[in-house]
Parts: C-alpha cells; sequence; structure tokens
C-alpha cells in the first residue's frame, strides 16, 4: 500500500529517454553525457564508474573491483570482476611475517584489482561508443579538477586524519595524491590529479591492457618490489574478469537477482526467501514486521558467513541455501523473541553504486569498490591508483571455505540488484556499504514489494542495521517507541542520529514507456534523466 513520504525525502525522477543514478551527482552527469551523445545503458555505466574514481575516491578507485548486472537484448547477464590474492600471499607467509591476521592497511590485503579489466569487458561485449570516449568526462575530471561535495568532503577529512599516520615506504604515494599541498579537503574544496588522468588516458587507449601488462603495470609492481608487496607480473597478466548465470529468488511475485558468490548477494536471497513465506504488518514501522526482517538477516548472514568463498576453488553450497526446504526450515527457526546467530558479525566497508537504462530497454547495475575508504593506504606514486584491501575478508581459520589461499578471490561485501518480474525487467538497485549491503536490499525491496513505496521513498525510509549477535542499530526517525519495541523482544538497540553506516543507494525502475528513479538521501547524490 502506498505510503506517505518521509520527512526530508525528496521526489522520484521520471524520463524516457535515459536515466543515470549515482552517489556523486558529477559522475552522474557524465553517464547522461555519453547517453546524450547516443551512448547506451552499458556506455553509461562504464562512463560513470571510471567518473566516480575520480569524484569519489574515498570509495572506490582504478585500484579496485567490481561487480556488474547487464539487461540487454532481453537477457540478464552478471560479471564478476573481482581480482584474486597474490601467488605469493598465503597462510604460510602471513604466519612466517609473524601476522596471525590480514592486516586492514599495507601490502598485506592488496588483491589483484578488477575494475578496469571489468569496464573494458563490459564494452568489448556490450558497448556502443568507442571505448575511450567513455572514459572521457572521468580524464576532464582528474585534470581540470572538481569542487569536493558535503559528505564526500567529511569522508575525506575523516581519512586525512588517519592514512598519514601510517609509516612505511609503501604508504608514500597516499599523502602527494590525496593531500597535496595547500589542499584542504572541505566541501567547495577543488582536487584535481594529472597522475590519474594519465592512467586513465593509458586505460582508455589500450582497452586496460596497458594496467595487466602495460607500462601501468611496470609501475605497479616496481613500487611493489620497492616496497615490499607481493603482487607479481603474473598475477596481473593472469588476471581474468568471469562471465556468470545470476542467481535468483522469489519474492511477492517478483524475481530478485543477484550474483553468485564469491559475493554475498546470496545472503540477500536467502533472507528474502524465508520473508516470502511471511505475512508482514500492512504498517511498515511496526515492530512485528522489524522483528522478522532482522531475524531473517541474522539467519541468512550465519549461513552466507560460514559458506561464502570463491566457488573456483571450494564447494559453495548456492542452489541448496536457497532450496525450498531449507528456506522453510530457517523460517521455522525465528521466534517471537530475537535469536542469536551461530556465525559472523558484520563489518564496515566503502563502495560506490550506480545504475543506468536507456531510452531502448537496456538497464545495468554496476557497484565498484577499494573495500574499506581509499583501501590499503599503498597508493602507486604519480598514478592516481589507490589498491583495495580486500584481502581483509579473507578468513585465516585454514579450515574456513574463506581461508585465505594463493590465487584466490576473498568473500566479497559489493553486490549490484536487480528485478524482473514474469521475465521483464522492473530495473537495477543497490545499497552500498560493506556488509550493510544485503540488508539494504532486503529493506528497499520490502519498502517497494510490500508497502507501495516509490524508488525515492524506499530509499529515504529509516533503515535498521544487524551489527552482530542481538545487536541491531536504527535510524532516529523510527521514533524511540519502535527501540523500546524491539528491546522488548530480546533485540540489543543502539539509536544512532548518524546515517553514514546505513548504507547509500540507488534505484531505477521501469514503468511501461517511463523510467523512475531515486538516489540515496543520505549521501551527495543524483538521479536524472532526460
Amino acid at each position: 500500500m502506498p505510503q506517505m513520504p518521509y520527512a526530508g525525502s525528496r521526489q522520484p525522477i521520471y524520463a524516457s529517454g535515459g536515466m543515470v543514478a549515482t552517489s556523486q551527482p558529477l559522475a552522474t552527469q557524465a553517464g547522461l553525457f555519453v547517453l546524450r551523445e547516443g551512448g547506451n545503458a552499458v556506455d553509461a555505466a562504464i562512463a560513470t564508474a571510471a567518473a566516480l574514481t575520480v569524484v569519489e575516491p574515498t570509495s572506490n578507485g582504478i585500484g579496485g573491483d567490481a561487480f556488474a548486472l547487464v539487461w540487454m537484448d532481453g537477457q540478464l547477464s552478471g560479471i564478476n570482476g573481482s581480482g584474486a590474492a597474490p601467488a605469493g600471499l598465503s597462510l604460510e607467509a602471513l604466519h612466517a611475517a609473524g601476522l596471525a591476521q590480514l592486516p586492514s592497511s599495507g601490502w598485506w590485503p592488496v588483491t589483484v584489482p578488477g575494475a578496469p579489466r571489468t569496464w573494458a569487458d563490459l564494452h568489448a561485449r556490450f558497448g556502443k561508443l568507442p571505448f575511450g570516449r567513455l572514459l572521457e568526462p572521468a580524464i576532464r575530471y582528474a585534470r581540470q579538477g572538481y569542487p569536493l561535495s558535503p559528505v564526500l568532503a567529511r569522508g575525506w577529512k575523516r581519512a586525512a586524519e588517519i592514512y598519514p599516520r601510517r609509516r612505511g615506504p609503501e604508504y608514500a604515494g597516499w599523502a602527494p595524491t590525496f593531500l597535496p599541498e595547500g589542499f584542504e579537503p572541505r566541501a567547495g574544496a577543488l582536487w584535481a590529479s594529472e597522475g590519474h588522468a594519465r592512467t586513465l588516458e593509458a586505460i582508455a587507449k589500450s582497452q586496460a591492457d596497458d594496467f595487466y601488462s602495460g607500462g601501468l603495470a611496470e609501475q605497479i609492481l616496481r613500487f611493489a618490489e620497492e616496497t615490499g608487496g607481493l603482487l607479481r607480473a603474473g598475477d596481473l597478466a593472469g588476471h581474468r574478469s568471469e562471465w556468470v548465470d545470476p542467481i535468483c529468488t522469489e519474492y511477492r511475485g517478483h524475481q530478485v537477482w543477484e550474483l553468485p558468490p564469491n559475493g554475498q548477494g546470496l545472503v540477500a536471497l536467502e533472507a528474502l526467501g524465508i520473508l516470502n513465506g511471511l505475512t508482514l504488518p500492512g504498517v511498515r514501522e511496526q515492530v512485528e514486521g522489524l522483528h522478522l526482517q532482522i531475524e531473517a538477516i541474522k539467519l541468512a548472514f550465519a549461513d552466507g558467513l560460514a559458506h561464502i568463498a570463491d566457488p573456483r576453488q571450494v564447494e559453495v553450497p548456492t542452489e541448496r541455501l536457497l532450496s525450498r526446504a531449507h528456506l522453510e526450515q530457517r523460517r521455522g527457526q525465528i521466534g517471537e523473541l530475537a535469536g542469536e546467530p551461530t556465525r559472523g558479525r558484520p563489518g564496515p566497508g566503502g563502495t560506490v553504486y550506480l545504475a543506468t537504462a536507456d531510452g531502448q530497454g537496456g538497464m545495468v547495475s554496476l557497484i565498484q569498490s577499494n573495500y574499506q575508504g581509499f583501501g590499503s593506504g599503498v597508493v602507486i606514486p604519480g598514478t592516481g591508483i589507490a589498491l583495495q584491501n580486500r584481502g581483509h575478508n579473507f578468513s585465516c581459520d585454514p579450515a574456513h571455505p574463506n581461508a585465505l589461499a594463493p590465487g584466490k578471490r576473498p568473500y566479497h561485501t559489493i553486490i549490484p540488484g536487480f528485478l524482473t518480474r514474469a521475465g521483464q525487467p522492473v530495473g537495477p538497485f543497490g545499497v552500498m556499504g560493506g556488509f550493510m549491503q544485503p540488508q539494504g536490499h532486503l529493506q528497499v525491496l520490502v519498502n517497494t514489494l510490500d508497502y507501495g513505496m516509490d524508488p525515492q521513498q524506499a530509499l529515504d525510509a529509516p533503515r535498521w542495521q544487524w551489527t552482530g549477535g542481538r545487536e541491531v542499530q536504527l535510524e532516529m526517525a523510527f521514533g524511540q517507541h519502535l527501540a523500546l519495541a524491539l528491546q522488548d523482544l530480546g533485540h540489543q538497540v543502539l539509536v544512532t542520529a548518524q546515517s553514514g553506516g546505513f548504507g547509500r543507494g540507488q534505484i531505477i525502475w521501469r514503468q511501461g514507456k517511463a523510467l523512475v528513479a531515486g538516489s540515496e538521501g543520505r549521501t551527495d547524490g543524483q538521479a536524472a534523466g532526460y
């Protein structure tokens, strides 16, 4: 049933020629420019993704990973662009260095970056305009500079208090790149990076080959050898994106699609599958409904954190976890009081998500990330390449399916989503933010399909976040009465006025010949169309 807009909620955006929704208005304009120039949804997604490495480096970069779901020519395709651990990174090497766990910074958590290859592979299969043309807006932003937006500036300022404290030669490139002389991260401050621009030009001219086996690869490898990194030529040259079949579950007469492991989209699907057999109250802000959603996500995370890993090296029981029998069993474990999941404890993360649609029916759901903020803190001097710390998500328990191993991809938090109905596309959606992502997917779909909200309402509605055990965080907009009611059911509730940990999403739905989109009110986002 339709609900009134939430306080501060904007109106959704309608268009028919094309649509782009991202967490950064300048990136949205890059994608919209490509659409107006005759590009399709994939072209727009690539242009937007490249621009986001420039205009939101606090959450993603050229040295990160990317995943995408693409609806084109009546079919949904998936691409896994995550990189693997270097051949020299192993539990034995870690222990020999006197480390019991993978640190979150430095060279140890660096895995092979997959984003540039993902852009090139998406273009090779679906692109319309020349690849180099798609990166022109990003190159221009990097070379000419741009003014920081408010939320971006706050995240940059927090990073500026942390990253420069790290000592070691591997960190030498961070401050000259992201805190150049005379630059202070505040709203309206101009930031530019000639090195970033040159790197994007090399990627554009070589269809990303230069990054993996050319001059850029040589710069990366030289810096690794000089500062103790484990990346070697074979690690970069051997990287490949993987085209995969998306996985699906039914929810309220729709089909929800995610990428299979090593991503955690399986968690969102299992939680929705559990909920699909339950009846939620007619009013969203009612404790019984919140309790059911929280318990469903806890059970799904217990399974996901126990089993999700790189299916190229271990068996992941995806079909069994989404089977009717397993969903019924898990559904039956939801009681009237808060339960204690058996595995896992979610953590933070930093990511960007984007959605695009063209006037010919094409739609893209794409997500990319350096994992935590600027990533590992390792920046290749003079290039703008900030390397991700995705390896921090490996388990150091040798018996765990997600145990660190050479050439293995870690459990991945970033997940693009897509919704269909009766074989027809409804559209792309996503909520970035580490382990909040499956929880965000569940909540925006419940808002949409159970409570009839438009994309902007579905994104602006207050959110909850399970953080481990019986612990749940609530945004203040839920109200004290719901916090107390959840406590009465055994949940350990923290109410917070900080919206930063509750994810940042984008949605584009197709309604007949029209496109309707929403953009996250918790960040500097923008949905725009023509």
